[in-house]
């Protein structure tokens, strides 16, 4: 006689909705969370990925629209040293430049050019209607692979908060079926050992 061993028992496809006389009611409605689980974490991660990756590109469009171009005049040499760069600038370096706002009024401000500019050279920064220097707009192909990290990245997380939430709710249904086990094993152990 040849002992069964867990490994090689197959488990039917779909068994908790398949008719059993050792299924639960609780084992239906665990399979149920669970396949509702899924295709929530998959929906819902879809959603709000492309929720995500629709607002990059309206940020981006809105920040677009606030900013234009004006020319400046570099006031100061742009210096090459260490101090002076920023490595998240691209190679650029910050120097100070001055220009006149559509009202006529001068505005002076920092902006971002190459190493080495004289003072005098002509430069163009971007500002918004408040006359700030602003960094240059977004162009469309870089807003559009922003927008798709974005939601990228946006997508698994939202997903694995639904799970997560499916997680707790599976979580608190084995905690039932045990503490029923635990219940009926108290009616039915005694026997057992009498």
């Amino acid at each position: 006689m040849t002992w069964a061993t867990p490994s090689t028992v197959e488990q039917p496809l779909l068994w908790r909705w398949r008719h059993n006389a050792l299924r639960r009611h609780s084992d239906v409605v665990e399979a149920w969370i669970v396949l509702s689980v899924w295709l929530l974490a998959v929906v819902f991660g879809v959603v709000a990925g492309v929720v995500a990756a629709r607002a990059t590109v309206s940020g981006y469009a809105t920040a677009n629209a606030r900013a234009h171009s004006v020319s400046a005049v570099l006031t100061g040499d742009a210096t090459t040293s260490p101090l002076a760069r920023d490595p998240e600038l691209g190679g650029k370096v910050w120097a100070p430049v001055r220009w006149t706002d559509p009202n006529g009024t001068p505005r002076t401000d920092r902006a971002r050019v190459s190493p080495g500019t004289r003072s005098g050279s002509h430069v163009t920064v971007w500002t918004d209607r408040a006359g700030h220097v602003v960094s240059a707009p977004v162009s469309g192909s870089a807003s559009a692979v922003q927008a798709v990290m974005t939601g990228t990245l946006v997508a698994p997380l939202a997903g694995a908060s639904v799970w997560a939430v499916g997680w707790v709710v599976r979580a608190g249904l084995m905690r039932r079926r045990l503490d029923e086990w635990d219940a009926e094993w108290k009616l039915v152990g005694p026997r057992w050992t009498a």
